[in-house]
């Protein structure tokens, strides 16, 4: 009787931890359509079914594409372009007609959840800044007339250029130039409405400028040493993670610790010209595929680990119009006739069968100074001393229960069970799952509990095995 409710309360932990992982982030698709060679809206909204994805951003409103989302359970964030805020920012009436002509007239059978007013305001060259905060506040009020305003966010979409310094990330700030006139009465009507920020996050961007100094395998979100914020402390594994905390770092030197987040485009491309590094298929599926690991299987950042994500990858096709370098038409999942660029999970059920391509140098991890480290082809796997302790006690049942790590040697009078805390005990479990599993991508994150370490571990007297 006693092991069989041992067994229930494992069981019980277990799909309590995975309950929570899969509710835990959110994947989208950012659908642009600078193409001329693109299937028509009712055959991508079927593609976009057929791939499980549940949300779609577009940067219009056009009634096509709106018409095909309607019925489809694909929730929605539309825009409204650069070009229309000067005329949404002097007119309340220009907004309440395009609210009724573009949102209501749609909704709810398309269920529109958000809308992003301007995209990457402050880099447009028409100068469209200080138009920004009266639009988004009468596109606000004219849903306030529509009663729509509790179920449809506003914000708008910033790229980490916003940021005067990104690196490292405790350092986060903001171009003073941007704070008093629209940061921060953005940040005030996003704390109003109770919305977000939306942030434009391209790692590629940063690898492509600095792979002399930034590690592949940290911008791909693989098996790093990570990188160390001399700022507070915290261990970076991945680019992504670093830029993200860096725009919380600055919202937090503002005084808005409590605005949320959502990445609404992040992408690498599966091609570019020459000088284009980091530019290829391989990459592109290792980033885009290893950051939807990241956000389905839950867990926040370094500065907020409470904090999971919803993220938009960039893009559905890729577009053959669009302007710039060759990467700029290469960042699509798909080519135009629907065929995928490569393949990659879009879903909890896709990533049960996920496994991404090591790096050519398996042995051997890059510091971020480039060099070469060699950690003699041998890691284990350890708990994070930051993660919560109900987090980090239900991912260590996990292990011990329905994961099948051997932890009879942190059991009560074992060899093993001093010292007799959560993070050594979970550590001895972690590393006994990480090992069975043949040390394979992804047994060593727990929801965003573990990490991988290259030197053997040791707890009190014991050293945590390197085979199962």
């Amino acid at each position: 009787m006693e092991k069989l409710t041992i067994c229930l309360l494992l069981f019980a932990f277990s799909f309590s931890l995975f309950s929570s992982i899969a509710d835990a982030g959110s994947i989208g698709i950012n659908y642009g359509r600078v193409a001329n060679n693109l299937p028509s809206a009712v055959k991508v909204i079927a593609l976009l079914k057929s791939q499980g994805v549940e949300r779609v951003k577009v940067y219009d409103t056009d009634p096509a594409v709106l018409k095909a989302l309607s019925g489809s359970d694909i929730k929605v964030t539309v825009n409204l372009p650069n070009e229309l805020l000067y005329n949404a920012a002097k007119r309340p009436s220009f907004a309440y007609s395009w609210v009724e002509k573009n949102v209501a007239a749609y909704y709810p059978s398309t269920q529109i959840e958000s809308i992003a007013v301007g995209n990457e305001v402050f880099v447009d060259p028409h100068n469209t800044t200080r138009f920004l905060v009266s639009a988004m506040k009468n596109v606000h009020q004219a849903l306030v007339k529509f009663n729509f305003h509790d179920k449809i966010k506003i914000s708008s979409p910033v790229a980490l250029s916003a940021l005067q310094n990104s690196y490292p990330s405790s350092a986060g700030s903001f171009r003073s130039e941007l704070v008093e006139p629209v940061i921060k009465p953005m940040l005030d009507f996003l704390r109003q409405t109770g919305s977000y920020l939306m942030v434009n996050c391209y790692p590629f961007f940063a690898y492509e400028s600095n792979s002399d100094v930034i590690s592949l395998d940290y911008a791909l979100f693989r098996e790093n040493p990570g990188v160390v914020d001399a700022g507070n402390g915290l261990r970076y594994f991945s680019l992504f993670d670093a830029q993200i905390d860096a725009v919380f770092a600055a919202l937090s030197a503002l005084k808005y610790n409590d605005i949320k987040m959502v990445v609404t485009e992040t992408g690498w491309p599966s091609k570019g010209d020459d000088t284009e590094i980091g530019a290829s298929v391989d990459n592109a599926a290792s980033y885009n595929g290893n950051l939807v690991r990241r956000i389905l299987i839950g867990g926040g950042t370094p500065l907020r680990p409470k904090e999971d994500l919803t993220v938009f990858l960039f893009a559905l096709f890729n577009e053959n119009k669009k302007p710039g370098p060759t990467s700029e038409r290469n960042f699509g999942l798909f080519y135009p006739n629907e065929r995928k660029v490569y393949n990659i999970p879009l879903t909890m059920e896709g990533l049960k069968h996920y496994v991404d391509r090591r790096s050519p140098a398996a042995g051997e991890q890059r510091t971020q100074k480039g060099g070469k480290v060699n950690v003699s082809g041998q890691t284990w796997c350890v708990a994070s001393g930051e993660a919560e302790k109900d987090h980090l006690q239900a991912a260590l049942d996990y292990a011990c229960g329905e994961g099948g790590a051997d932890c009879r040697s942190i059991q009560p009078g074992s060899t093993c069970y001093n010292p007799n805390t959560l993070e050594a005990h979970a550590s001895f479990a972690f590393n006994s799952y990480y090992q069975k599993k043949g040390r394979a991508m992804g047994s060593c994150y727990f929801g965003g509990a573990a990490f991988i370490v290259h030197q053997q571990p040791k707890y009190g007297h014991c050293e945590l095995p390197t085979e199962e």
